[in-house]
This record gives C-alpha cells, structure tokens and sequence, in this order.
C-alpha cells in the first residue's frame, strides 16, 4: 500500500542562496540542513512532488505539463556561476492532469502549461533537498487574485493525491518584505526588520488543534499582528494556504524557525 504523504511549507531563501557565498559564511547553514533533513522525515520516498512556488501566478490554477521542465532563472545580479546550476527532475503530465481533474472537481477553472520550467522556488530549495533529481516533479501555479480562501480550497480538493504517494510542497516565505530587508541590511531609516509578531502569530494559526480555526484564521491571515509588514504582498506566503488545505484534519507543525538577514522564516509540516 501507498503510505499517505504530509504536506509541507518550505522557505526558498533569496535567490540561489543556497549556492554562493555569503558574510558570514553561515548564513544560509541551519536552512539548508533543514532541508538536507527532509527526505528522510518522509514516511516513503514520494512517488511524485507537487510544488507549489511564490514565484507563478496565473489568471487561473495552471499545472506544467512539461515532460522534460528546463530551469527558469528568474532573479537577477547574482554570480554567474548560479545561472548555470542544474536540476533534471523529470515532469510528470499523467500528475499534472490528476492535479487539474481534481481543481475541475471542486470547480475550479485550471489550463496547461507544456512549456515552462521550473523556477527559482522550485528548483532552488529542491537541489538541496532532493539533489538526486529522480523523484518526477510538477509545478502548480498560484492564482493571481492570491485569495487566500481559494488557495486553501483548492488545497483541500488536492489532498487525494496524498494517499497517492505525491509529496505536495509550498514554497515561498514567511517573511518577504524584501524592500525593508535591504534598506536595513544598508543602515536604512526603517530600522530592524521585525517579523516576530506575525511569526508567533502564523505558528499558532498552523499548530491549531481545530482543523476549522486554523482555516478561519489563514483565511483572515491579513488582520493578524504584523502581516503587512510580513508580507506587503501575499504571493510568497500563500503556498502555505494550499498546503494547510491539503492537509485537511492534520494539525500544523512548526519544523524549522531560521533568523536570516534580520527575518524570521518559518517551515512548517501537516501530516
């Protein structure tokens, strides 16, 4: 039998992060073992990884049907040697068409997307995690109006493909206030950044032991302490939405809390 997969929430970092130099060399060093460590907390190795990424958004939820994903390198200014890494996860279209039946199920619009590859949010954090590249993957788009009640219905009409051997993974941040990142990194007048009200917040929105109250409260993520502050725009945070949706009854976990460039980024697991 199919050992039922959790869903998880991981931070992709800035950029190639994972891959270049940083002051001080530590950085990124607690984040990447967190996801070094993923594959074996896993109950199976997946039969499939369904990913969802902050960094696409479509008018509708759109699924990559590319059999053979190229890597999109969609951040700029970095070493020129991160422009050439490489990650050959095979795609999987019988997935992707899965995935699209059961959006349409739930009444959800959906196309197809047979030329795109993987992003940064993608294949960034799954080189460290999955560096073998073998695990057929497939990358499911945000819808661009980022409401947070369709992202986490549309998780719950994904979670039969949990039982199904597919891993589904939201990747973005729990933190992307990225202006106020570098205004504070440069010495700027906004001062520290400060992500730990909305992260104390977020923590016990996701470990709620009633599975109603943490969809009430991601659905009103907005009003809570320091949101918009967070996350001035939400599309790096709502692939946690999808995945706390998946989850159906399964409670949150907080599995990883880093302190980077200033801000607080938070993983979290379902299942």
């Amino acid at each position: 039998m199919t050992e039922r997969q959790p869903t998880v929430f991981v931070p992709h970092g800035g950029g190639p992060c994972f891959f270049m130099d940083w002051n001080p060399p530590d950085t990124w060093d607690r984040h990447r073992r967190f996801l070094e460590a993923l594959p074996a907390s896993l109950p199976a190795k997946p039969k499939a990884l369904l990913v969802i990424s902050g960094h696409w958004e479509e008018r509708v939820f759109t699924v990559q049907t590319n059999p053979a994903p190229p890597l999109l390198f969609d951040y700029q200014g970095f070493p020129p040697h991160t422009y050439q890494l490489t990650w050959p996860a095979p795609g999987n279209p019988t997935l992707a068409a899965r995935a699209s039946e059961l959006l349409n199920g739930a009444g959800f619009e959906t196309r197809a997307d047979a030329t795109r590859g993987f992003d940064h949010g993608v294949f960034v954090p799954l080189k460290v995690a999955f560096p073998e590249a073998d695990i057929p993957t497939v990358q499911l788009s945000l819808r661009d109006d980022l409401d947070a009640e369709a992202h986490l219905a549309a998780g719950r009409s994904l979670a039969p493909l949990r039982d199904e051997g597919v891993l589904i993974i939201g990747s973005g941040n729990t933190y992307h206030n990225m202006g106020k990142m570098m205004r504070a990194m440069r010495g700027g007048p906004d001062g520290p950044v400060n992500g730990g009200d909305f992260d104390r917040w977020l923590t016990g929105a996701v470990t709620h032991e009633d599975p109603g109250a943490r969809r009430a409260m991601l659905a009103a993520w907005d009003r809570a302490p320091g949101a918009r502050d967070a996350n001035p725009r939400e599309e790096h945070l709502i692939p946690l939405h999808v995945v706390a949706g998946a989850a159906l009854a399964d409670r949150g976990e907080k599995t990883l809390e880093d302190h980077v460039l200033g801000a607080v980024e938070s993983a979290f697991r379902f299942g």
